[in-house]
This record gives C-alpha cells, structure tokens and sequence, in this order.
C-alpha cells in the first residue's frame, strides 16, 4: 500500500471514529446494531427528541456507519458492521486504556464480553439514567 492510500485510510477511520465518538450517536449504533429500527421508535428508546435523532442518524449515514430501508413512508435504520468497534471501545473503556493485552486469554476475554453485553444493552437504551420530561 502506498502512502497517499495509507493517509486516505487513517482519514476514514478517523472519520468513522469522529462520528460514533459522540455518547447518543454511540448509543444509537448499540442499539441499531441488534435491530433495525425507525427514528421515532430510536428517540422513544433513548429519551431523546425526534429532530435530535434524526440529525444524528444523518452523520452516521453520512459516515458509512447506518444503512436505511424505506417501506411506505417510513426509514428503518441498522448499523452497518460495528458491533466489534463498539465492543472494542467497551472494552478499552472498560480497562482504563490499557491495551496491552497483557494476561488477556481469547477464551477470557470473549467470556468477559458475553458476561457486559446486559450491562451494555441497558447503558445504550439510556437505562442508566431516568429520562428527562419535554
């Protein structure tokens, strides 16, 4: 691979990262990882506001990380692969930063990963925190 394609790929996964770098674009991947969902039922889900959903979804799409379907009027969004990426943030979060991997068996850590994805799930929906009234 040559420089000009290497610097054009660290490009676009910072991009990538720049845009699921925000915690409620974050929380949308989680949740879009699992299912496909529209946006109205996405802003119940997390507590949020309609237009404030769908702006997110829309630099999400615009970086490569949602996909849409349209049946009738309505969008139905899924994330596009990056369940890994966010278990990997989960988990260098989780570590304290630390990602030497030192004493990390593959069998452990997968164990690891099995036992949080609850814990995940509930963090993503918003489940940590009481949502706040309009």
């Amino acid at each position: 691979m040559d420089t000009q394609e290497e610097a054009w790929d660290a490009e676009r996964a910072v991009a990538v990262l720049k845009a699921a770098a925000d915690p409620s674009r974050f929380r949308l991947l989680w949740v879009l990882s699992g299912r496909e969902l529209p946006v109205g039922e996405l802003a119940r889900l997390l507590g949020a506001h309609v237009a404030a959903t769908s702006q997110h979804l829309a630099r999400l799409r615009a970086a490569g990380l949602v996909t849409t379907r349209r049946e009738g009027t309505r969008i139905y969004y899924r994330a596009a692969g990056v369940r890994g990426l966010l278990e990997e943030a989960q988990r260098v979060a989780r570590a304290g930063g630390d990602t030497s991997g030192a004493g990390d068996g593959v069998d452990e850590e997968s164990a690891a990963v099995a036992e949080e994805r609850p814990a995940m799930a509930r963090q993503a929906l918003g489940a940590h925190r009481p949502a706040l009234g309009r």
